[in-house]
């Protein structure tokens, strides 16, 4: 059973982010599951610092892309939102080249709050970056 209450397929979850900081970088949405949704990064020219490596604030960008956009389809289809109250992240493993996964699934899903947690891994599934987003959630105007 699923946890999210829109529907949506992947083109149409792509298309909402490509005029956005999402398609600049190359944040792709690839997969949803019945609690997760799972997205890609490029690690290239647009997501790394001056020294070559992943930047952190890149992998904070793919964190929030994924727990918002999860958790905003979470909600009942009355023209309430998520917005981001914080996000933490820890980053554990360097990234010169290749691509990142992001995987956000929820802690909690609360009327008010939510809580996601979004593990980042490389292409052998290693821990490059673990990241908390807590969400609040408005209602509708």
């Amino acid at each position: 059973m699923t946890i999210f209450k829109k529907h949506f397929d992947l083109a149409a979850i792509e298309a909402r982010g490509q005029q956005t900081m999402q398609g600049a970088i190359g944040i792709r949405i690839t997969e949803i599951g019945d609690d997760f949704l799972r997205g890609t990064m490029p690690v290239d020219h647009r997501t790394k610092q001056p020294f070559g490596l992943l930047h952190g604030g890149a992998s904070v960008a793919l964190a929030e892309t994924l727990g918002s956009m999860a958790g905003w389809m979470c909600l009942p289809d009355d023209g309430s939102r998520c917005v981001g109250l914080e996000i933490n992240a820890n980053h554990l493993k360097a990234m010169r080249d290749g691509e990142v996964t992001g995987t956000a699934r929820p802690l909690h899903l609360g009327r008010s709050t939510q809580v996601w947690e979004i593990r980042i891994t490389d292409s052998e599934d290693a821990l490059v970056c673990i990241s908390r987003l807590t969400l609040a959630v408005v209602a509708a105007r």
